[in-house]
């Protein structure tokens, strides 16, 4: 029995397998569609649309890095007993390496070759949740260079080489020493896990965000009961205060809490022309909202139930 391209799609519609899987099922049975989404349950291949709805919001950030350039990749799973999933760990770990080769965004990364077959990065994840029995998804990924420079990166709590729940990248160019350069960027990366700033500099941080911050501030000083002239100076001073917390350069180093993060990049020996260029940090399902389980329900999700 024959099949068209139609059919390839009508399959992937029904089942949420790769093309190419749905292809190869219609050629092992003839064109015959439901003898293909049968093979297609056998190998495990099918199960990736009923769970595709779910909340993914557990996973791991992963990170590869090259001479000049390194990538932060979030993938998510729905729970942490997948996370700790070796064969989860090996795609988190490929879907870096994959992302290291393009321009960093999710659309580049999802479509480009995965390591070792014929399947692009998002296909191989639709046959991966027939396998492991969770919805994924890479949901970010980012990308840093600096030709001028080094590019640190830092995974907390790490549970293997470059996989852990937060990772940090640092863009940091100089003229100088790069080994020594690479050890401060670390060191920032550090501090960026840590204090988690909203923008490098003053100027980055986006003006919703002060705006926001400074309407509450304008509030909390009105019910102080002073004259609009001392007000406006409490606002001014609790402004001055948000953006030294808020923005890298300004913060108290973690490393040294008596200079700010930009004195010790003067006080590191890199040049005058030092200067921090960009960081990313990826937190495990931040900003995600997710529906409380119990233990006994995570239990079964694990389970495939």
């Amino acid at each position: 029995m024959s099949f068209t391209a139609a059919d390839v799609k009508a399959l992937r519609d029904q089942t949420g397998a790769g093309m190419m899987d749905c292809k190869k099922a219609l050629q092992e049975n003839d064109g015959d569609m439901e003898a293909a989404i049968d093979w297609l349950r056998a190998k495990g291949i099918a199960k990736a649309d009923k769970k595709a709805g779910r909340t993914a919001a557990e996973g791991l950030i992963g990170i590869a890095a090259a001479a000049n350039s390194a990538v932060v990749v979030e993938v998510n799973c729905e729970t942490d007993f997948a996370a700790r999933n070796e064969a989860f760990q090996d795609i988190v770990r490929n879907v870096a390496q994959t992302a290291l080769g393009t321009d960093g965004s999710v659309d580049a990364v999802a479509n480009a070759a995965y390591p070792g077959g014929e399947k692009n990065v998002k296909d191989t994840i639709a046959e991966a949740v027939g396998s492991i029995g969770e919805n994924m998804t890479v949901r970010r990924s980012a990308k840093l260079s600096e030709e001028n420079g080094v590019v640190a990166n830092y995974v907390h709590n790490a549970v293997a080489d470059n996989l852990g729940k937060l990772g940090v990248l640092v863009a940091l160019k100089t003229s100088g020493d790069k080994e020594k350069a690479a050890a401060f960027a670390r060191q920032v990366a550090m501090h960026v896990a840590a204090v988690n700033p909203v923008a490098l500099t003053p100027d980055d941080i986006p003006a919703d965000v002060a705006e926001r911050e400074k309407s509450i501030f304008i509030e909390q000083a009105r019910e102080s009961g002073k004259p609009d002239n001392i007000i406006e100076k409490m606002v001014e001073g609790r402004m001055r205060k948000f953006y030294q917390e808020s923005a890298l350069i300004k913060q108290a180093f973690v490393m040294n809490p008596d200079v700010t993060v930009e004195q010790a990049l003067k006080d590191a020996g890199l040049g005058d022309d030092a200067q921090i260029t960009g960081f990313v940090r990826f937190l495990v399902g931040e900003g995600i909202e997710k529906e409380a389980d119990d233990f006994a329900a995570e239990v079964a999700a694990a389970a495939g139930k």
